[in-house]
């Protein structure tokens, strides 16, 4: 074998040692951090040495909900609670402020922008951001929970049929799911053993979630504790339901990905074109906006741009 050959298979062989590393790196760091997510956090709690009412507590307070209230009245406060996060709004105040102050400097030191522009600009990313960011944490929750829910009714029903009452049908779920559907459903027989009656459980955990399909569970289940029938088949039908919607979604998403991410880039390219010549180069658009037409030029841009984004939103947007 010649010199070139065996240097190809040396490269070879250092390639497929270096894969195998990292691999055996990444299975060794993400298989701990997947055991720990396996876990529930209420479950976590307790293994600390939190129990009983003390657990429940803090759970609560963890996520700002005090007195039995899903995180007060106030719609932010609603987001942050149904979003997991260890987030109170006074919190979730003092962070934007801290945010908006930091991107503020950054403005004022290394960007040669009037002082007006910076606030708006500070106020924008700062206010606006975060406040996205929770919704969106708050959906990928939601998505989480939906595709949870037909399996926590499985568990149910199974239990039902066994013979068990539903309180411990319904804290089964709660000792045997994981996150988020796992914490929620231990929350509420948390509440039941500590004097809440079951419907009004339910309706708490409803609202901590915030997800439509969980309001056909709470009913259910709130009319067979005060009338009675059978329902290990209605929660039967009601996760066959769930599961079929489930999947037509899913269907539905991969079909519209392409006008999605189309819609994303379109989104994103002119802000991405904007900051890649104002930045090297301030003096780009500063010099032209003493100009009457350019003003009206941008405003009639930024109009077209929003009516075209709100096009595509609902172009891609389904609802279920």
């Amino acid at each position: 074998m010649d010199q070139s050959k065996l240097q190809l298979f040396f490269y070879v062989c250092v390639a497929t040692a270096a894969i195998f590393l990292f691999e055996a790196i990444y299975l060794a760091v993400a298989a701990p951090i997947a055991r720990k997510r396996s876990i529930n956090r209420r479950l976590k709690i307790m293994s600390e040495g939190h129990v009983g009412e003390q657990a429940m507590t803090r759970l609560k307070q963890q996520r700002g909900i005090f007195d039995g209230n899903v995180g007060g009245t106030g719609k932010l406060s609603t987001l942050l609670v149904q979003s997991g996060l260890h987030l109170t709004p006074a919190r979730f105040y003092v962070m934007i402020v801290g945010l908006f102050l930091a991107i503020l400097l950054v403005f004022r030191t290394f960007a040669t922008l009037n002082v007006f522009v910076a606030i708006a600009i500070a106020l924008a990313i700062g206010f606006f951001v975060p406040y996205q960011i929770i919704k969106f944490i708050r959906a990928r929750r939601h998505a989480a929970f939906t595709a949870q829910l037909p399996d926590a009714l499985d568990v149910i029903v199974r239990s039902l049929k066994a013979g068990h009452p539903v309180p411990t049908a319904l804290g089964l779920v709660g000792r045997e799911m994981p996150d988020p559907v796992g914490t929620e459903f231990g929350l509420t027989i948390d509440e039941m053993t500590f004097g809440l009656e079951m419907p009004r459980a339910l309706e708490n955990m409803a609202g901590r979630v915030g997800v439509p399909d969980l309001a056909l569970l709470v009913t259910a289940v709130s009319i067979q504790s005060g009338s009675g029938g059978n329902l290990s088949e209605v929660l039967q039908n009601l996760s066959k339901v769930l599961r079929d919607r489930f999947q037509l979604k899913r269907k539905v998403r991969s079909l519209s990905a392409e006008g999605r991410f189309s819609a994303y880039g379109l989104i994103i390219l002119p802000i991405i074109i904007f900051m890649a010549i104002y930045f090297p180069n301030p003096s780009y658009y500063i010099d032209a906006w003493a100009d009457p037409r350019f003003k009206i030029t941008i405003v009639g841009l930024c109009l077209w741009s929003f009516i075209g984004n709100v096009i595509m939103y609902k172009m891609i947007n389904f609802k279920f």
